[in-house]
């Protein structure tokens, strides 16, 4: 069953752009499509050597991707704070989920295979991204479970670190929802050496602006929401807290992992900024 929309009461109000907003945004598009069109002929190539020598295995690329990103937020007025560190071993980095730009973030900090919607891969332009980035699309059909359970232990087992949005939609920023626990199944039966990592993602609004400038969600328009990202002066920040994996004992079962995710999550969101 889809996950429904999640909607606010009141939306940040939508300026149309100064003529140093307008160029602002043109200048940080140009720049954003050179880093990731370079990033992606590179990536390209490197796959062609990668694919052949080791299969669905990819030990060099994820740093192309990594890279990409960081400059990315460079690019979009971001400073990227970190507390914790992300493991290093397969298994699930569990977030929440505020804006497309999430994914530039946690990309920036580790090296991971998303998990998204099937939908996404037919979206113009980042379903190409996600695509050659190595994404695991599933479809969220009862029907469909027993094989996207199949598909993500299978990627565990081949060493990826995989990230999800257990909650199933975005929000402001403000709170966490609910994490879905249908997920969550697939990491019932990881190796012994898999692990569930919760990590908070929060974002500081550049001087001014709405708290929720970052926040993509409801019934805003993708490329409105860009504009309004990519026109703004002064700098904001993305915050990633690394939390502690969940205990091994909590693995087996997917409703406790996700409300223990879930709490730590939500707390992470009240911690002193880095």
């Amino acid at each position: 069953m889809k996950a429904p929309t999640w909607h606010s009461e009141t939306l940040p109000e939508v300026k149309t752009p100064s003529a140093a907003g307008w160029l602002r945004l043109v200048l940080r598009v140009l720049a954003l499509l050179t880093v990731i069109g370079v990033g992606l002929v590179v990536l390209g190539l490197l796959r062609l050597v990668e694919r052949p020598v080791w299969g669905a295995h990819r030990p060099i690329t994820p740093y192309v991707t990594q890279a990409v990103c960081r400059v990315g937020l460079i690019i979009l007025g971001l400073r990227l704070k970190v507390s914790g560190r992300p493991m290093a071993r397969a298994g699930a980095l569990v977030s929440n989920h505020i804006s497309w730009i999430d994914v530039f973030a946690i990309n920036a900090t580790t090296r991971v295979c998303f998990v998204a919607k099937s939908e996404v891969a037919g979206w113009p332009g980042i379903g190409l991204l996600a695509r050659v980035t190595g994404t695991a699309f599933v479809k969220r059909e009862a029907a469909e479970a027993g094989a996207q359970r199949d598909l993500l232990r299978q990627r565990i087992r081949d060493g990826f670190l995989l990230a999800f949005f257990p909650e199933g939609t975005t929000t402001d920023g403000l709170q966490v929802l609910s994490f879905k626990s249908a997920l969550f199944a697939a990491f019932t039966d990881m190796p012994a050496s898999a692990a569930i990592q919760p990590l908070t993602l929060r974002y500081v609004a550049p001087p001014g602006a709405d708290a929720r400038h970052y926040g993509w969600w409801g019934d805003m328009a993708l490329a409105e929401h860009f504009r309004t990202v990519l026109s703004q002066p002064g700098r904001g920040s993305v915050i990633l807290t690394y939390h502690p994996p969940l205990a091994r004992d909590l693995l087996k079962d997917r409703k406790a992992m996700a409300r223990t995710a879930e709490a730590m999550v939500r707390n992470g969101l009240h911690e002193p900024t880095p």
